[in-house]
């Protein structure tokens, strides 16, 4: 019984076709988003996929242009994957440009897109545990594009064999990629033409982020100036490990806004798993200890458990909550910090931002305003029914032994994408 419902779970909605990386044609109605990878992912053997979930001796780089349909062809928020190959860029997300480099191209890439850069900010984003190459680079596309952001993207991408049954190994293979990690954010501080770097990190990307600044500030008795904001968007990090990470980057470091949600039922999973230690992404700021210790720390907490929206697991939030996103990135783009101590977004977050900009123009704003998942739907959908065999049905949802069941809450039409 058991296994057959895995099977069904990993194969319901598994209509998705591969390979989307292989580069077609521009359209002049699509707009485009340049991006720069650094990973330590192996090469792929298939044909547009570009880089695999397995571990490469060294990191690479490659300079990716995704093509993303007009807003009329598409919801904001959702990447638009193709039902077939080759893609439709008037439809689609597409790929135009997908071609490997070497380390001084990268940088030379980089410099050049900072000086054209109306501010030099750089944003470098970090995902999280089941991704698939492609699903990294398409969702951060989305990201860039729907936020309006005038940061240069570095995707950090880490060896995630985009598996269900591989927790282990993607764990481990954060901490395989902590000094690659490591090393574009001190290439970033050298860079004279890099004035500001933002961080966003989802689930257990966090890790690897918060690693990643640990040596840095370890090694160089301190963080640069220039790294502004770290946004950790329901962090998979154990609370005890999170209090010793930032005691050791010490007293300069960037301003760090962690997202919470108590009903956060992946994160319920992970504390299992980790010896029943609350996780970083699940926890109740406003009870001690945890109070006080943000207070301490002067960590800004943006408290989501009152809003419902996303997947059944609530780990998608931002993802399904554009209120939430246009709130914090209307504060951020009129020059205000994050948030004066502890933002809860409650029942009247619908209310509180009618008319807010849709566009956020600074990076800071890139970073807050992004979903916090990057995770495709169909992943989302099979990842939320494997854990409800775990913890159990939440309150209020309705499921059957099918991801794409017509009861079940978890949007059913993309199921027939």
């Amino acid at each position: 019984m058991v296994v057959g419902l895995s099977v069904t779970l990993l194969s319901a909605c598994a209509s998705r076709p591969t390979g989307v990386l292989e580069p077609v044609a521009a359209v002049s109605s699509a707009s485009q988003v340049e991006m720069l990878i650094a990973t330590t992912r192996g090469r792929a053997t298939k044909r547009g996929e570009m880089f695999s979930g397995e571990r490469a001796p060294s990191p690479t780089f490659a300079d990716i242009t995704v093509s993303i349909p007009p807003d009329a062809a598409r919801k904001a928020g959702e990447v638009a994957w193709p039902r077939k190959l080759p893609p439709n860029p008037k439809t689609d997300f597409a790929t135009l440009k997908a071609e490997e480099i070497d380390r001084a191209t990268a940088e030379n890439w980089l410099n050049t897109k900072v000086r054209k850069s109306p501010d030099g900010s750089v944003l470098v984003f970090i995902h999280g545990f089941n991704n698939h190459f492609e699903d990294a680079v398409f969702r951060f596309a989305q990201i860039v594009h729907d936020s309006g952001a005038r940061s240069v993207p570095v995707l950090a991408t880490w060896p995630s064999r985009g598996s269900l049954l591989a927790y282990g190994y993607d764990r481990e293979s954060t901490n395989y990629t902590r000094n690659a990690v490591e090393n574009l954010f001190q290439y970033l501080a050298r860079d004279p033409e890099v004035k500001e770097v933002s961080i966003l990190a989802h689930s257990m990307g966090n890790w690897l982020a918060l690693e990643s600044l640990r040596q840095m500030a370890i090694r160089n008795d301190g963080l640069p100036g220039k790294f502004k904001n770290v946004m950790l968007a329901a962090p998979d990090v154990d609370v005890n490990v999170f209090s010793s990470q930032i005691a050791d980057m010490g007293k300069q470091r960037p301003r760090f806004t962690l997202f919470v949600s108590r009903d956060d039922r992946a994160l319920a999973v992970s504390r299992r798993v980790w010896g029943n230690v609350s996780r970083l992404g699940a926890i109740d700021p406003e009870q001690s200890p945890y109070k006080e210790e943000l207070a301490v720390n002067e960590i800004s907490v943006i408290d989501l458990t009152k809003i419902k929206a996303g997947d059944n697991l609530h780990h998608t939030k931002f993802a399904e909550s554009p209120e939430i996103v246009q709130l914090i990135g209307t504060r951020l783009s009129s020059g205000q910090t994050l948030t004066d101590s502890r933002l809860g977004l409650g029942d009247h977050i619908v209310a509180a931002t009618a008319g807010a900009a849709q566009t956020v123009g600074t990076a800071a704003g890139l970073v807050v305003s992004a979903p916090a998942a990057i995770v495709d739907q169909n992943t989302r959908q099979n990842y939320a029914q494997h854990v409800e065999m775990l913890v159990g049905p939440s309150s209020g949802t309705t499921t059957t032994n099918s991801v794409c069941g017509k009861n079940n809450r978890v949007r059913s039409e993309n199921c027939s994408q």
